[in-house]
C-alpha cells in the first residue's frame, strides 16, 4: 500500500480529514479532575496520601500479586527493582536489544552491563529460545550462580521487556532462568493489562515494573510502580524508594542509601482515575486495532498466547526503503507515526556490549513502524 493509502486509511478510521493526529494522546474522560482537586483541599500533595496507598492497592490487585511499591517513573522502577534483586556492581544482566533505552540504562544505573539477545519476531521481545542458547554457549553453572566464562561475571538478573504491550513467552524464559537460577524482573512497562497464558504482565517474575509516563495506556503524568508476589521485594523497593528512612514519629534515620524516587500523591490522584478506566481504554483501542486490521494488510498480530493491552498498534512493512517512504510522508501531512527504536547496541554508550546475532531485532529495526493508537469514545 502506497503511503499516501495509509495517510487516508488512517484518517478515514479517525474521522479526521484534517488537523494533527498524534501518536498516542492520554484520555481523561473519568474523575481526574475531582480527584486532584481532594488532593488539593487535603494539602496532602506530596508523597504521603490516601491516593498513594490506594494506587498500590488497585495495582497490586490488577496484576495479581501481593505488593506494590509506586514511584516517580518507569525507569526508577526498573533500577530499583534490579537492584532488590541482587544486581550489584560489575555484574551482567540479559536483556533485549529491542527495547527503549531505560531498560539499559537501568542496568548501568546499578552500575552492571547488558548483554542483548535477540527477539521474537511475533512478540518483540526477549525469544527463550536465544536466552537459552547464549547461555549453553557462554555461561557456566557455579556455587554463587551463573557466570560468563568470557568476562567472568556474574549474571545477576534477566530483565525481558514486553514490547508495545505483547507479552514475552515468559513460561519458557522463566524455565531457562530457574534452570540457571537467573532471577527475572520483567520490563512490563509498557503492558499493564496484558496477559500471557492467563498471568497478568509483572506477575511472572521476581517483580514487575510498570510506567505512567504520559504516553502510555494510563497515566500519572509521570509515574511508575514495582509489584511482586512476594510482599518482601516491593517493601524493599518501597523502603529504598523512600530514602532508606527508618520509621520514626520525628527521627530522620536512614540506614543505608536509598533514593527520594516517590510517586507524589497529586501525581496519585490522577492515576486512580485512570485505573478505573483502564477496562474502557482497552476496550476503544481493541476495537481500533480491529478497525486497522480490517483496512490495512500490514498490521501486527496479536502473538498466540497473549491478551493485549492493544497499547501501541504497528505495522510490518517490506523493507527499510519502505518503512522510511511511509514515515516520512506521514508525519509530513500531520498523522503522526514513529520507527521502532534504534537497537541498543547502535547507541555509543552501549556499543561495547556483549550480543548476540540479532537477526530478528535487525529485521524487524528496518520493517516496524507505530501509528497513531489513541482511545476513542
Amino acid at each position: 500500500m502506497e503511503p499516501k493509502e495509509i495517510i487516508q486509511t488512517i484518517r478515514t478510521i479517525h474521522e479526521m480529514e484534517e488537523g494533527f493526529i498524534p501518536l498516542h494522546e492520554p484520555r481523561f474522560w473519568g474523575k481526574e479532575k475531582a480527584y486532584l482537586n481532594a488532593t488539593i483541599d487535603s494539602t496532602f500533595v506530596s508523597s504521603v496520601g490516601q491516593y498513594v496507598d490506594q494506587v498500590e492497592e488497585m495495582l497490586a490487585k490488577m496484576t495479581q500479586t501481593r505488593k506494590c511499591a509506586a514511584v516517580v517513573n518507569g525507569t526508577s522502577a526498573l533500577q530499583v527493582a534490579l537492584r532488590v534483586a541482587g544486581v550489584n556492581v560489575g555484574e551482567e544482566v540479559l536483556t533485549q536489544a529491542l527495547t527503549f533505552v531505560a531498560t539499559a540504562n537501568a542496568i548501568a544505573y546499578n552500575g552492571a552491563h547488558p548483554v542483548f539477545l535477540d527477539v521474537d519476531i511475533d512478540t518483540m521481545g526477549l525469544s527463550a529460545t536465544a536466552l537459552e542458547t547464549w547461555l549453553i554457549a557462554n555461561a557456566e553453572k557455579r556455587e554463587t550462580g551463573a557466570f560468563n566464562k568470557q568476562t567472568n561475571r556474574r549474571i545477576a538478573a534477566c530483565l525481558p521487556m514486553h514490547t508495545f504491550g505483547f507479552m514475552c513467552r515468559m513460561d519458557k524464559i522463566m524455565e531457562v532462568c530457574d534452570a540457571w537460577n537467573i532471577p527475572v524482573v520483567e520490563d512490563a512497562a509498557e503492558a499493564l493489562g496484558s496477559q500471557y497464558r492467563g498471568q497478568c504482565a509483572g506477575s511472572w517474575g521476581m517483580m514487575g515494573a510498570f510506567s505512567f509516563n504520559g504516553n502510555k495506556i494510563i497515566t500519572s503524568g509521570g509515574g511508575g510502580a514495582v509489584v511482586s508476589s512476594d510482599p518482601q521485594w516491593a517493601e524493599r523497593v518501597k523502603y529504598l524508594t523512600t530514602t532508606a528512612k527508618k520509621p520514626h514519629t520525628y527521627e530522620y534515620i536512614h540506614e543505608e542509601m536509598g533514593y527520594n524516587f516517590r510517586m507524589p500523591n497529586l501525581n496519585a490522584a490522577l492515576l486512580v482515575a485512570q485505573l478505573e478506566q483502564l477496562d474502557t481504554f482497552i476496550t476503544s483501542k481493541k476495537n481500533l486495532f480491529e478497525a486497522y486490521r480490517t483496512k490495512l494488510d500490514s498490521v501486527v498480530d496479536i502473538p498466540e498466547g497473549t491478551e493485549w493491552n492493544h497499547w501501541l498498534i504497528s505495522l510490518e512493512l517490506e523493507n527499510k526503503e519502505e518503512r522510511d517512504a511511509v514515515l516520512a510522508a506521514t508525519n509530513e501531512e500531520g498523522v503522526m507515526t514513529r520507527p521502532i527504536w534504534q537497537l541498543m547496541y547502535r547507541l555509543p554508550m552501549y556499543g561495547h556490549c556483549q550480543r548476540d546475532d540479532q537477526k530478528n531485532a535487525e529485521f524487524l529495526e528496518e520493517r516496524i513502524i507505530n501509528i497513531p493508537s489513541s482511545a476513542r469514545r
